[in-house]
């Protein structure tokens, strides 16, 4: 994986793919689809900016102002080593962090489609 596992676009792209009524508008799924393969495919960042773009562009254009670079992912405030929380669990690392309760199942990872993992943070 080439991109940098701090790519904020990486982790809108997950809460992105996890949101059905988002991905109805026109344009919007095809470009998510084809951002997320270049991303599992360990595009770098240059082959991604594209794609990126495209998923930005389309987003806005169904109406969305945020674009992809919106604040989309959850942060949980105060995150202490105490929290456990749940992380992206593949080889195309982004920067998504979710609360990960003790009884309940991670969250999915629409970029790499697993289950994210629980750690102790």
């Amino acid at each position: 994986m080439n991109a940098t596992p701090d790519d904020p676009f990486a982790a809108a792209l997950c809460a992105l793919l996890n949101q059905p009524e988002a991905l109805r508008q026109p344009g919007v799924r095809e470009a998510a689809e084809r951002a997320r393969d270049l991303l599992r495919a360990g595009a770098d960042a240059a082959e991604l900016a594209g794609p990126y773009r495209a998923l930005d562009t389309a987003l806005r254009q169904a109406g969305d102002a945020r674009g992809l670079s919106g604040a989309r992912v959850a942060r949980a405030p105060g995150i202490a080593q105490h929290i456990t929380v749940a992380v992206c669990p593949g080889p195309a690392r982004c920067t998504r962090v979710e609360r990960a309760r003790d009884l309940l199942p991670a969250p999915p990872c629409a970029v790499n489609g697993a289950r994210m993992h629980k750690r102790r943070r």
